[in-house]
């Protein structure tokens, strides 16, 4: 796993945690080798619903899960994820003009650039197994914005996700309820901080995926009851177990 920010490697595995608002309790658990998490919104949005048996779900999460695809399954579900999008835009980086400087229009399939000029459609590619579209222009040999918008010598592109929308729906619900986003760095991070820190169980004894998930599953279970207890009181839950 990538770590210190990518400079490193480790040797480790990566916990996916779904917990409540309320109690802070975990309401499942899943332990995976993936190296990213943009592929795994879904898997533990659903397996959350799922154990909470409800029809419908608001889920917060932080903006590594960041995937078109993966917002646009939870949606399907019934499942409205929160989480903020990182701006990857190279351009933006450099401190020039990027994508979201650019208005899309759905309707027309086409976009406005910030010269006021109309970006068309020109085709479509797949990268890393996801489709985009690029719209182009050809009118920015004179413009002004140039050299702040494009640094290719063909003029301006905009490429943007097939599940680009989607995305863009969920911005606006971040930027519409930022109390939901500062309530995300409470949730999962309670159990985390509770098992690495206060339990000093920062690092596994086990090797090997299914010795890992059992250990795993064990002190998610200790976490579960501790908490429950907090929660109830020893009278409660021996009553409840009764």
């Amino acid at each position: 796993m990538p770590v210190s920010g990518g400079r490193v490697t480790d040797v480790a595995y990566d916990v996916q945690v779904a917990a409540d608002p309320k109690h802070k309790l975990i309401v499942d658990h899943q332990l995976t080798n993936a190296v990213s998490e943009k592929g795994l919104l879904s898997m533990i949005a659903l397996r959350a619903k799922q154990a909470l048996g409800v029809g419908r779900l608001e889920v917060r999460v932080a903006k590594g899960y960041c995937h078109g695809r993966q917002v646009k399954t939870c949606l399907e579900a019934g499942i409205t994820p929160y989480l903020p999008k990182p701006n990857s835009s190279a351009n933006t980086q450099l401190s020039v003009l990027g994508n979201e400087d650019f208005r899309y229009d759905p309707e027309n399939d086409g976009a406005m650039c910030p010269g006021g000029e109309q970006l068309t459609f020109r085709f479509q590619s797949t990268e890393q197994g996801r489709e985009r579209r690029t719209h182009a222009t050809s009118a920015c040999a004179h413009c002004a914005l140039k050299l702040r918008c494009t640094r290719s010598s063909q003029g301006c592109r905009l490429t943007r996700w097939t599940y680009q929308d989607p995305l863009g729906d969920m911005q606006r619900r971040v930027r519409a309820s930022p109390e939901k986003m500062r309530l995300r760095k409470q949730l999962a991070e309670h159990p985390f901080g509770t098992i690495k820190r206060a339990w000093n169980q920062g690092y596994l004894l086990t090797k090997g995926v299914q010795c890992v998930n059992a250990q795993m599953s064990l002190t998610a279970l200790a976490y579960y009851i501790k908490r429950a207890i907090k929660i109830l009181g020893v009278p409660r839950m021996m009553e409840a177990l009764a």
